[in-house]
């Protein structure tokens, strides 16, 4: 009896390595899952995984935060830890920046107000930049790689705000016999800096890119421009979490019928990416990408009513701060630091590098309402 069933399961284990384990029954069962996962992968599925995601992130956050107050305070102890930091205040706006783990700093901001002659709303920006991501494999690249994603950022800082002053200005001259808007305004210059953009780089062969998320700050109206992965958030007179901004993922339905429409595909390397590329579906530069018209740069721009909201402060920042912290967390956490010199600006960055981020990370707070209740910036 024993010797049956020894015979019974040698002559499985032989059926097992002669079908299951050919290199043409291998090749084929990666092919179909490779299928399945193309074909069948839902922005349902993504929410579910990312939901579990987060409750992994907030849990791991509550035992870093514990960390972080037993150091020493918790904050100026890291600084020797970063290679590069910046940091920014005036009046009611904060931004705190660190490099992170990553070998160099791809992230840019700018802050342009005038609070004495309000000659144009105040502008807020965030430029996150990203490059040769086509020919990272090469090593001996990896300088020229990082200066090329460096020059993406730094084109757009150098050129968005200072333009958008100059056309805001104008306009508030001549705003009661102008057909624009600032949703306009803001649209009209972020596609002229893309076209210049792609234009000089390509002549360059410059293949990088950067997203752009803008913010225009006027006393009653509150106008938000998003190209890319960087996001802003809102906090309300309740405390709630208002999303200013969407990110453009190749995940998403919309990007992704919009992808297959113009003949390209997402594939899923670490992240889902266009082409097998860029893992975010719209920035500024990228011009391999532009010309197959995969890749767009057309903003996402919503306005908003201070008045009905009667917000307390908004963040903008880089995905890397959201790859560590959900919106409502980010606010509850801001929330609670606002009387901190970076109104909690450099705590959450330093919060989010706790939680492991690998990114560099940059934060931008500004508080509406002072604790007397008077105006931004007065």
């Amino acid at each position: 009896m024993i010797g049956d069933t020894m015979t019974l399961l040698s002559l499985l284990g032989r059926i097992m390595r002669y079908f299951l384990l050919r290199p043409e029954t291998l090749f084929l069962l990666c092919i179909s899952l490779a299928l399945w996962s193309y074909f069948f992968h839902t922005d349902e599925v993504k929410t579910i995984v990312k939901s579990s995601r987060d409750a992994v992130k907030m849990v791991k956050g509550k035992v870093a935060e514990m960390m972080m107050n037993d150091r020493l305070g918790g904050l100026d102890v890291l600084d020797a830890e970063f290679s590069k930091t910046w940091e920014f205040k005036n009046n009611n706006v904060a931004v705190y920046s660190i490099q992170g783990r990553r070998d160099h700093m791809e992230d840019r901001f700018e802050v342009l107000t005038d609070l004495v002659n309000r000659s144009h709303p105040s502008i807020f920006a965030i430029f996150d930049g990203h490059g040769g991501e086509v020919r990272s494999w090469c090593a001996h690249l990896h300088v020229f790689l990082w200066s090329v994603s460096q020059a993406a950022a730094d084109y757009v800082k150098a050129h968005l705000p200072e333009s958008l002053k100059q056309q805001l200005q104008a306009y508030e001259r001549e705003k009661k016999d102008s057909s624009l808007s600032h949703p306009s305004i803001l649209e009209q210059r972020i596609l002229a800096v893309d076209r210049d953009m792609v234009e000089k780089f390509s002549a360059s062969h410059d293949e990088a890119g950067t997203t752009c998320l803008v913010a225009l700050l006027s006393d009653r109206e509150l106008t938000v421009a998003n190209v890319g992965d960087s996001r802003g958030v809102l906090c309300d007179k309740d405390g709630n979490a208002v999303a200013l901004s969407h990110d453009h993922k190749p995940y998403q339905l919309k990007e992704r019928k919009r992808i297959k429409r113009a003949g390209g595909f997402i594939s899923f390397n670490g992240s889902w990416r266009v082409q097998g590329i860029l893992a975010m579906s719209r920035s500024l530069g990228d011009y391999p990408l532009k010309n197959l018209n995969v890749v767009i740069p057309d903003p996402d721009i919503l306005t908003f009513d201070l008045d009905k909201l009667q917000p307390e402060f908004m963040i903008l920042a880089s995905d890397g701060l959201w790859d560590a912290f959900s919106n409502e967390e980010a606010v509850r956490f801001v929330r609670e630091r606002l009387d901190e010199p970076h109104f909690g600006a450099k705590s959450i960055v330093l919060q989010s590098f706790y939680r492991g981020c690998p990114d560099n990370i940059t934060v931008m707070v500004v508080k509406f309402k002072s604790s007397s209740g008077t105006k931004t910036g007065e």
